[in-house]
């Protein structure tokens, strides 16, 4: 199954209920592989980043046999269209 790659300003979904902005999609400079740069929704607001491949991945099932969603990452909202830090954790 071909997925919707994410695009900076999207928001998505982590299976473990978490949202995050997409910032870009970066590529290592060594290796040519591309990575996902992503920002935490809650907390601190931290940015983080994964291999592509990983992102795009599915839910590990064995590890997390609680987990309801099928991939990793889903797509929520284009931010564009909606606030994405109205998804946001504001304690």
């Amino acid at each position: 199954m071909k997925r919707e790659l994410p695009k900076a300003n999207e928001v998505w979904r982590h299976f473990k209920n978490k949202l995050y902005l997409i910032v870009s999609i970066a590529t290592h400079s060594e290796t040519r592989e591309p990575y996902v740069v992503y920002k935490a929704l809650y907390d601190d607001y931290a940015d983080y980043i994964r291999p592509l491949d990983m992102f795009m991945s599915e839910t590990d099932k064995t590890k997390y046999p609680q987990a309801e969603q099928h991939w990793r990452f889903e797509k929520v909202a284009d931010a564009a269209a909606t606030d994405p830090y109205r998804h946001a954790d504001r304690r």
